[in-house]
């Protein structure tokens, strides 16, 4: 059975998982750069947005590791973007180059539990 249900209350249940992934990023950048406060809040949120509209459908409580793949935001030498982060930046007005991300970054965010490597 699927606990998860379309529309705000879905967004619920993934919740702290997409809060923990943004607040590592959010760090990760601050400390890398000097984007602007400003500018950063509203990259969070923009984040925040982007990835409960990608997870929408593809979260599944019982199963964690269903959809994992889907839910990964993966940044290296064949991805040299990652969609959401894009789409963060362009609706902040954050420049992608500025988030000063390693050259790889894989994390997964998954029911329960947020990881990365």
């Amino acid at each position: 059975m699927r606990r998860f249900c379309s529309g705000c209350h879905g967004y619920q249940l993934m919740k702290s998982e997409i809060a923990a992934v943004v607040s590592f990023l959010k760090r990760l950048v601050k400390l890398k750069n000097k984007v602007e406060v400003e500018k950063m809040d509203l990259f969070a949120e923009r984040l925040t947005v982007a990835l409960q509209e990608k997870f929408e459908g593809h979260w599944v409580p019982e199963k964690p590791s269903k959809g994992q793949a889907y839910r990964c935001i993966r940044v290296n030498a064949f991805h040299k973007y990652d969609p959401e982060l894009l789409r963060a930046c362009r609706e902040s007005g954050v420049h992608y180059g500025d988030l000063g991300l390693p050259w790889e970054i894989t994390l997964w965010v998954d029911p329960g539990e947020v990881c990365g490597r």
